[in-house]
């Protein structure tokens, strides 16, 4: 029986483990920052990312280790003109930041004519998880790697409302059939037939059963297993609360055109309020105090790494 470091060693991602964490910090390079109006969002991002880094020299484990290389890297976006990897974290503003790629990537001249179908499912831009082994070690060392999260309950909250509170032909029949068979008792024939109408009580009882009736799901997984910030060195750690600002920030840092701005508009049920921390608490009200606590330690690791106050 060979041990565990011996199975590692034996591995052929053996010779990649230099990607994981934590690894040396490296200043970001703020060559091509023209002005100083972005001094505050550097200053920020230096705390962000020793603040991640402590976190991750406190807790990380071995075990995460054996995570494979591919796995790890399947939420991360390509745009090779300007050497950037960005981690997709849904509910985080990404939708705009995949139409700044495409952009980048000379796929659009434009960010604001580019359709929801097309960033989603248009499959313009390439994942990490495409490159072989040696073009995912060679990007991962040497690209700009950006991620951008949002204050957890907000993300969750928003991920609900957008998916249940609107007609939707793949989480209704999918995911709403299933919660709504399993948690509501007398549940109607219609309810069941469409899966519609899921309450965010429902909802939140079928996140945090360890027999889901149905799989996870990118809109409401953890940050910390989309995009493994404890095992990716990430250069630029944007929040969903000061979007525009880190996002043009860092698009002057990976020398974007000048003129490319990233875009301001909301990409879907442009009528609906914003997820902000009041909305955020009317949802919570319909919870009891124990799936508050519960909901709250299911993200308790994004919480953590990036420095949210618990609500």
């Amino acid at each position: 029986q060979l041990s565990d470091q011996q199975k590692m060693n034996k591995s052929p991602l053996s010779k990649f483990r230099g990607v994981y964490l934590p690894p040396a910090l490296h200043p970001l390079n703020t060559t091509l920052v023209k002005d100083g109006k972005w001094k505050d969002v550097n200053s920020a991002q230096e705390k962000r990312r020793s603040f991640l880094h402590d976190f991750c020299k406190k807790y990380n484990s071995r075990k995460q280790l054996q995570t494979h290389l591919v796995h790890l890297v399947s939420r991360i976006y390509v745009e090779d003109r300007h050497k950037i990897l960005y981690c997709e974290v849904p509910k985080a503003g990404c939708s705009n930041w995949k139409r700044v790629l495409m952009v980048l990537n000379g796929l659009a001249t434009s960010a604001h004519n580019i359709s929801h179908d097309d960033v989603h499912y248009g499959k313009h831009l390439r994942k990490l998880d495409s490159y072989d082994l040696k073009g995912i070690h060679t990007r991962l060392n040497t690209y700009t790697k950006t991620i951008f999260v949002r204050d957890p309950m907000e993300r969750l909250v928003s991920a609900f409302r957008d998916k249940f509170e609107h007609p939707n032909s793949y989480y209704h029949p999918v995911f709403g059939k299933a919660i709504i068979k399993k948690y509501r008792h007398n549940a109607n024939e219609e309810a069941l037939k469409t899966g519609s109408g899921v309450k965010f009580k429902e909802f939140i009882q079928y996140l945090l059963d360890s027999h889901r009736p149905v799989g996870m799901d990118i809109h409401w997984e953890q940050v910390s297993k989309l995009c493994y910030p404890c095992l990716i060195n990430y250069d630029f750690i944007g929040k969903f609360e000061t979007l525009e600002e880190d996002a043009n920030c860092f698009l002057q840092l990976v020398g974007a055109p000048a003129e490319l701005k990233f875009p301001k508009f909301k990409d879907r049920h442009s009528s609906d309020e914003r997820t902000s921390a009041e909305v955020v608490r009317q949802y919570l009200k319909q919870l009891s105090k124990e799936e508050r606590q519960l909901t709250y330690d299911f993200y308790y690791l994004d919480y953590l790494m990036f420095n949210y106050t618990s609500p």
